[in-house]
């Protein structure tokens, strides 16, 4: 018998977006399981908390099964007013804060707003910087400046080094450029000489020949460049390139973005910057 769908809400007085990935950390842990999910953010006014009840009295009434309310609201008053909604409300503040109080001995404050807010500006800048320089070294589009990056990423075309240079950046402040190998690199057996510059900043990316392929056949449908043969060619050559220079590498085929990333900087002994 299947499950039936029920509504899970998700509150913050910002963003949401660390409760998000908690939330999602969490549910992940229970198979075959509905929801209709709806993310409220910036509610930080008691008029924008009655709104956010009646939404969940609403859906407690057509589902006909209690909401789940997920909540990060700071502010205490506005915590206690949730709490009259129709719905089970798990509110990570309510669920911390007085204990970390107690345990480190000094009163916590109310400050809204902090984890995602700009906060310091120096560290702010770092973080933009280093999304500018991954966008302005995005798949080899420039080798003069490379002594800048933290990190190069290298590997076949499409197997996911622009994503994982993109969220090193917006995440950590890790500067990394990304390059393509090509035919001429795999003919030569040798990277290109300004990488061989640069070759302790190296970290290579591999993926299975049939997950390309499909990724490029999105790409370039019926053409040589998405090619099965092509892709299992290119894929042998680039991982035979990386294990002849002693350069490391992942496979991204089943690992996610995040995953990556940290697996990468581990690997590389990249400084992470938290923000």
């Amino acid at each position: 018998m299947a499950t039936p769908s029920r509504t899970l809400f998700i509150i913050s007085d910002r963003t949401g977006i660390t409760l998000e990935q908690l939330v999602r950390t969490l549910l992940s842990q229970f198979d075959d399981l509905s929801f209709d999910r709806m993310v409220l953010p910036f509610l930080d006014t008691p008029a924008k908390i009655d709104a956010a009840i009646r939404e969940i009295n609403t859906a407690e009434k057509e589902d006909g099964t209690t909401p789940l309310v997920f909540s990060s609201i700071v502010d205490e008053s506005l915590r206690s007013r949730l709490k009259e909604a129709k719905a089970e409300v798990f509110d990570i503040f309510d669920t911390y804060l007085p204990k970390l109080s107690t345990v480190i001995g000094i009163p916590h404050s109310d400050h809204i707003g902090l984890s995602h807010g700009m906060g310091d500006q120096s560290q702010y800048d770092r973080r933009v910087d280093a999304v500018n320089f991954a966008l302005n070294y995005d798949d080899g589009s420039r080798f003069k400046g490379l002594g800048d990056a933290d990190l190069i990423l290298i590997g076949v075309s499409r197997c996911g080094k622009t994503p994982t240079c993109l969220y090193l950046a917006m995440q950590y402040a890790i500067r990394a450029a990304n390059f393509p190998l090509t035919e001429d690199d795999f003919l030569t057996g040798k990277f290109p000489q300004p990488l061989r510059e640069h070759r302790e900043r190296l970290f290579g990316l591999t993926i299975a020949p049939d997950r390309l392929h499909r990724i490029r056949e999105e790409r370039r449908p019926g053409s040589e460049y998405a090619s099965l043969s092509q892709c299992r060619r290119e894929v042998s050559a680039a991982e035979d390139l990386f294990r002849s220079h002693a350069i490391p590498f992942l496979d991204s085929t089943a690992v996610s973005i995040e995953e990556l990333a940290i697996e990468i900087m581990q690997r590389v002994g990249v400084q992470r910057h938290f923000y």
